[in-house]
């Protein structure tokens, strides 16, 4: 997320009422997370095992809960709760804003675009020429949608991230700030749901085709012309390469990638990143091959312990 104008650190920390390392006049141009985060950005820690990770990123701000040696370039803002305060920050820069109506005064929306009943189109949302909304979709504020876009009934644009702290209290909800942003020609079938990022962006790539009941996590980016069947969950922070094929019911954990060209046969469970090129299947996936040869080793264990035990009685 880029603030409207740059700040001086000395602002934002008056912002979030906290004390801060480095000079007043230090620029701040954004905030994000870490695995998104660029020179000039704020990123937030509270925990001493990515201290190291946060201070040696390309972020220039860190907002931390212990004052450390700042490293040379970067400044620090100290408080007793980053977490809180980076919610503090979205709020302050990204604030809720009740809409007025179906569809916004702020929206921006294409040449022969059509908007079927019953849709809610948010501030700020930008759709392209030639798309199709369809009845009872929900964009939210801020989503970017290109040209040739087709959306069925029931889907979601720009949820909240699923991205907690746990406290002594209960669950802490991270605000989101981040958009949604689809590209030229793509599709989404029915009942899909597409998380907005926490700072940057949820992104569909130009010429992805997507079935009903899909749904993609904060910040995922998904390649081009890629093809995901129905009922499959992607977790957040995910990189889908170009052309990669997912069929129904795959279930694929955060912050891995699958490399271009991929294919990840029904109902298998992708704990880590995969190649290029390879098809895969299974839980935990693993390519084709090997692992219908691993379960035709397991099918096979029964007969092997019914010979042991006949040497056995020998």
């Amino acid at each position: 997320m880029k603030f409207p104008r740059i700040h001086t650190l000395k602002e934002i920390a008056a912002i979030i009422k906290t004390s801060y390392v480095g000079n007043d006049s230090f620029p701040v141009h954004g905030m994000n997370e870490i695995h998104v985060v660029e020179t000039g950005d704020i990123v937030f820690v509270d925990h001493p095992k990515y201290y190291d990770k946060a201070l040696e990123s390309k972020a220039t701000i860190v907002l931390i809960n212990k004052e450390v040696a700042c490293p040379e370039g970067k400044a620090l803002l100290i408080s007793d709760d980053p977490f809180r305060d980076f919610n503090t920050l979205t709020d302050h820069f990204k604030p809720f804003i009740s809409a007025s109506a179906s569809i916004s005064p702020s929206a921006i929306i294409g040449e022969r675009t059509v908007i079927q009943p019953n849709c809610f189109i948010g501030n700020n949302v930008t759709i392209g020429n030639d798309c199709i909304i369809h009845a009872n979709v929900a964009i939210y504020d801020n989503a970017v949608i290109g040209n040739n876009v087709i959306i069925h009934s029931g889907t979601v644009l720009g949820a909240d991230a699923f991205y907690y702290k746990k406290r002594p209290e209960g669950f802490d909800k991270l605000r989101s700030g981040g958009r949604v942003v689809i590209e030229d020609n793509v599709d989404l079938g029915s009942l899909c749901t597409i998380d907005k990022g926490v700072t940057g962006d949820t992104t569909i790539k130009e010429g992805t085709k997507i079935d009903n009941q899909v749904q993609i996590g904060h910040d995922t980016v998904i390649g081009r012309k890629c093809l995901i069947a129905s009922q499959t969950g992607i977790a957040g922070c995910v990189i889908i390469e170009d052309e990669v094929t997912i069929w129904g019911q795959v279930g694929i954990t955060s912050g891995i990638t699958i490399g271009a060209k991929a294919v990840i046969s029904a109902q298998s469970g992708v704990s880590k990143s995969l190649e290029s090129g390879k098809s895969y299947f299974g839980t935990p996936a693993d390519e084709f091959r090997k692992k219908y040869k691993e379960i035709a080793s397991i099918r096979q264990i029964p007969e092997l312990i019914e010979r042991i035990k006949n040497l056995e009685n020998k």
